[in-house]
């Protein structure tokens, strides 16, 4: 028992000095404002692979943006390789020093956000439904925005503190 207690601290200890800070990409160019990203007609494509690296899932999602009044709404329409479709409806508030505060269908409570640079750090807690079970999982949401108006994602996907997995996406602004 002793011993599973400090394997569990050792984990604790390895993964809390590996985080990263939003602001250290504060000068990164292009610099990223959602509100400004977002508005409009984008798509996405991505993935979602188990911890071991393999993808179980493939999707594309039609995103539909509009701000107004410091809340920015995405309508998010999701197909998935296996058949399956979702929309999912954003509401995000603009808050000061570049924070963000949001909530859709599924998400836990609040997600938060922070934006510096070319980059966002978003997090939240999802109610994902696999078959007849429901898991409460903590995203860990990384976008960086890239030349041409590429927006590259990369969620890590916990429970518990465990990694179950990862969510890559790839954003474009459509013309």
């Amino acid at each position: 028992m002793l011993k599973k207690f400090l394997i569990l601290i050792l984990a604790g200890f390895i993964t809390g000095c590996s985080t990263m800070n939003v602001t250290q990409y504060k000068e990164n160019e292009p610099k990223l404002l959602l509100e400004e990203y977002f508005v409009g007609e984008t798509t996405a494509y991505g993935v979602f692979e188990k911890r071991s690296g393999e993808v179980v899932n493939q999707f594309k999602v039609k995103i539909t943006g509009t701000f107004e009044d410091n809340v920015l709404t995405l309508i998010e329409d999701f197909e998935y390789l296996n058949g399956k479709v979702e929309q999912r409806i954003w509401k995000i508030n603009k808050l000061s020093d570049g924070r963000y505060e949001g909530t859709t269908n599924g998400v836990i409570g609040i997600a938060k956000g922070q934006v510096s640079g070319n980059a966002f750090n978003w997090q939240y807690v999802f109610d994902t439904q696999v078959g007849d079970t429901s898991y409460h999982l903590k995203f860990d949401d990384w976008m960086f925005l890239q030349e041409d108006g590429v927006l590259i994602n990369r969620a890590h996907v916990s429970k518990w503190g465990f990694n179950v997995g990862s969510v890559t996406l790839s954003f474009y602004k459509n013309s």
